[in-house]
């Protein structure tokens, strides 16, 4: 037989099969865990019955678990930390009570049962991400509208579990869509719904490590050494484009500090990094810029481009009022940073104050 690796038939239709085979995988994965999902629901429900109506104490976890063990050696999961984590499953998702409620496992026939507490759409997402990403949930969240938020987000970002942990403790519920923005007046519906959830405010850029008085090429240095974590702070379908973006506008050169693309938008989005708080004219400048890429390289098959303004701090009102005739899309945040040095230094370093001090500079800057 003739050696099929260098036959290109061969390999497009290996590649097919491949192909088909991990789409196989991926569905059967899905299957497994929606029926160990309802599996724990089922569980967890079971256990919150019989300790109302037979008064049994934590102690029946440690029985179950024995029992269940020593039944199915070959299954995993019946860990008496595991079964406490399937009571706490259930009682979290039927809003915390003590009140026992008659309700399906999530995906099943009679899933309608809960949907008096929790819409149909929610119950069917909890079944949807794995169990360890539920059990972040339920050690980091109080709020089942706030752990809906990350189910959600899991499920369209697909994030790993430390990817979800990371969300949650930098707060992103809180952030999103919490900057100030004119999309309602410059896009139609639903992009500016779309674009705003885009927004966060503040963005949280801990992972830089800058100098008290940082400027905005080392903000813009730090960010680009940190592309990954930048994009994720970002949040999905941003693509980098480029940083000092060259326009040339009338015979005059202009850099557009961070030019991105976002794949689900379809849109150019510029972004400029300013270490102070706002002033009206950075909306006018970004304005500008929007502008340019919309003449110069925007197709028709681009949406608008959007602006993103990232200040140190800001004036709500004066962002609302800088806004309000601008035609162009543009959201306006601030930024967060951790400002530390090494415990080592930050004992010998002397203080901005001290420098001030011995070169008689009481002014500032």
């Amino acid at each position: 037989m003739n050696d099929l690796t260098s036959n290109d038939d061969y390999r497009d239709w290996i590649v097919s099969i491949k192909s088909q085979v991990q789409a196989s995988q991926i569905k059967a994965a899905v299957a497994v865990n929606h029926a160990m999902m309802d599996l724990y629901w089922f569980i967890g429900e079971q256990i919150v019955a019989k300790q109302q109506t037979a008064k049994w104490g934590d102690g029946v976890l440690k029985q179950m678990s024995k029992d269940l063990t020593a039944e199915f050696p070959a299954l995993k999961g019946f860990s008496r930390r595991n079964l406490f984590y399937m009571r706490k499953w259930v009682r979290f998702w039927q809003g915390g009570g003590e009140k026992v409620q008659q309700v399906a496992a999530p995906g099943s026939e009679k899933v309608q049962q809960l949907a008096a507490q929790l819409p149909l759409s929610a119950i069917r997402a909890v079944s949807q991400i794995p169990w360890g990403h539920n059990l972040v949930l339920l050690d980091k969240l109080d709020d089942r509208a706030d752990a809906l938020f990350y189910v959600k987000k899991t499920i369209e970002n697909n994030w790993s579990r430390a990817v979800l942990t990371h969300q949650i403790e930098s707060g992103l519920h809180l952030r999103e869509g919490k900057a100030i923005d004119n999309f309602d007046a410059t896009l139609p519906q639903p992009e500016s719904d779309f674009a705003r959830q885009l927004l966060r405010d503040p963005y949280n850029f801990d992972f830089l490590t800058l100098t008290q008085r940082h400027n905005e090429r080392e903000l813009e240095d730090g960010l680009i050494d940190h592309l990954t974590k930048f994009l994720l702070e970002l949040g999905a379908g941003f693509a980098f484009v480029g940083r000092q973006y060259k326009i040339n506008v009338d015979g005059d050169d202009y850099s557009i500090d961070l030019l991105f693309y976002h794949v689900r938008l379809h849109c150019y989005i510029v972004i400029e990094l300013k270490v102070d708080k706002f002033k009206p004219e950075f909306a006018g400048k970004l304005n500008f810029y929007i502008s340019a890429v919309d003449s110069q390289i925007r197709t028709d098959a681009d949406a608008p481009t959007l602006g993103i303004l990232i200040c140190k701090s800001k004036s709500d009102i004066k962002v609302e009022y800088s806004l309000r005739n601008i035609t162009k899309p543009i959201g306006v945040s601030e930024y967060q940073i951790t400002e530390h040095l090494p415990d080592d230094l930050r004992s010998s370093l002397p203080t901005i104050e001290q420098i001030e001090a011995e070169f008689g500079e009481t002014d500032g800057e």
